[in-house]
């Protein structure tokens, strides 16, 4: 048994590490560098203040992602990705902030480049991709969460903010 629950954790971990690459890789990193070329134009509004902004919500976008992304393997016990979901509702870290790190973490990083680079092209495109993560959360993910995990993704969902993420950590009932 402990064989077992050791390989998915390994299975979990390289499954996530690989749509890491290949989900946010493409959708916050190939995608901004087709529309930008990662030109450097000048400053919006021609403040230079804008690009330490915009690199500190690349930063930020990166850091989160990375912390959730190793969350989902390690605590989950599964990846993001829909063909091997979790074992276990994440529910520390950024999630007890925010209910969608991930895709915050992902929208920051392409606004963050877009703002940094002073490209008007990336910030229409990260308003795009937030809007699809949107709709994706409405029509599949939260429907999937709440058959999986009942009133545990209810309680979660009610303590939680979708988009914009708490002040406080939440707290489940478990740690209450």
């Amino acid at each position: 048994m402990v064989y077992k629950d050791l390989m998915r954790k390994v299975s979990a971990v390289l499954g996530s590490a690989v749509f890491l690459v290949i989900a946010p890789g493409f959708v916050a990193g190939l995608a901004p560098f087709w529309i930008s070329r990662w030109r450097v134009e000048p400053p919006f509004f021609g403040m230079p203040l804008f690009r330490f902004v915009g690199g500190v919500l690349f930063a930020l976008g990166a850091l989160g992602l990375l912390d959730s992304f190793a969350r989902f393997a390690l605590q989950g016990v599964g990846t993001p990705a829909p063909v091997f979901p979790t074992r276990h509702l994440v529910v520390t870290g950024l999630y007890r902030y925010v209910r969608n790190p991930m895709y915050v973490a992902v929208t920051c990083a392409i606004l963050g480049q877009g703002v940094f680079f002073g490209n008007l092209a990336l910030l229409e495109y990260g308003g795009i991709v937030w809007l699809l993560f949107h709709l994706f959360v409405l029509v599949y993910e939260e429907p999937t969460l709440r058959a999986s995990f009942g009133s545990e993704y209810k309680s979660f969902c009610a303590g939680v903010p979708r988009w914009i993420p708490r002040f406080v950590p939440w707290r489940s009932h478990s740690e209450e």
